[in-house]
């Protein structure tokens, strides 16, 4: 399986190399300024949900936000991505009413969200994503690491910032399987 967005343990290491402890940081700062949608949506997804689906504004703020928060940006989303992509996005999770299915991903996942994984894995990680893994911290939960890059440019929403490296990512680490 390939990734672009690997949750593991940071800090694991008496050793940190410079990137790590910048990366343990960040995450630091995630914690304290941006995780507060994800303990919603892992504990009350249905009431986030019901919220969004009846409110277009606060569909858009909520979508909105995590674009200015995770593309790789200069402080304006649309640095990374333009208006018309925005608003497609949101539109998909208003006319889809699908805020409540989507929160509820949290809800069914985080209790093996950080589980091992033992299947051929790909790690493409983007400067901007919101997890930054270095490669020794994603080897202790990819245990059979194949691929591992760091990209130059990109954020959490790689598909639609960065599809021309997305795909070059996915299609070489597939390639090793040929």
């Amino acid at each position: 399986m390939h990734l672009n967005l690997a949750s593991v343990a940071a800090g694991t290491f008496d050793d940190p190399t410079p990137a790590e402890l910048a990366n343990l940081e960040a995450e630091k700062e995630m914690q304290r300024t941006g995780r507060g949608y994800s303990a919603i949506q892992a504990t009350r997804p249905q009431t986030l949900g019901y919220g969004l689906t009846d409110s277009p504004a606060g569909q858009a703020a909520w979508i909105a936000e995590k674009f200015w928060a995770w593309t790789d940006n200069d402080g304006h989303s649309e640095d990374a991505l333009s208006r018309q992509t925005i608003l497609d996005e949101i539109s998909v999770y208003w006319f889809t009413a699908s805020a409540t299915s989507s929160a509820r991903l949290y809800w069914e996942s985080f209790a093996n969200f950080r589980d091992k994984v033992t299947a051929p894995s790909g790690l493409s990680v983007y400067p901007r994503d919101i997890t930054r893994p270095s490669r020794r911290e994603a080897e202790l939960r990819f245990t059979d690491l194949r691929w591992f890059e760091e990209l130059p440019h990109g954020g959490h929403f790689a598909a639609l910032e960065q599809p021309g490296s997305l795909v070059e990512q996915v299609r070489g680490f597939f390639r090793l399987f040929r």
